[in-house]
């Protein structure tokens, strides 16, 4: 009986984290920290102090769609998307930790905000 109760609910919850998607798409910058959970000391904790943008953030253990979509190889890699498109990439060196600061991300949703312009 236990079974025939969590089935169900495991495919649920399996349809749900399929296919998420972590921006709107309708013409915001959207910052996506992707991480692991075996990484989890090293994640970037800066991220949501970014302005002018919405953040985001996605273990790959659990949402290994996103990685392969985002061909994220290395963790803590961090995108901006305009729109739904990436147009920047910040990438952790060969210890997984994060050599971009703040100050850099911030620049570089900056930059393109006033791209717009």
């Amino acid at each position: 009986m236990k079974y025939l109760i969590t089935l169900p609910l495991f495919l649920i919850l399996s349809l749900f984290s399929y296919g998420q998607e972590v921006c709107s798409g309708d013409g915001e910058l959207c910052i996506i920290q992707f991480n692991a959970s075996f990484n989890i000391a090293n994640s970037v904790d800066w991220i949501g102090d970014l302005s002018d943008c919405a953040t985001s953030e996605v273990d790959i253990m659990t949402n290994s769609d996103l990685q392969q979509k985002y061909k994220i190889v290395v963790v803590p890699t961090i995108l901006i998307l305009d729109g739904g498109e990436e147009v920047a990439r910040f990438q952790a060196n060969i210890m997984m930790t994060m050599e971009a600061t703040r100050k850099e991300v911030q620049e570089a949703i900056d930059e393109i905000i006033m791209s717009k312009f």
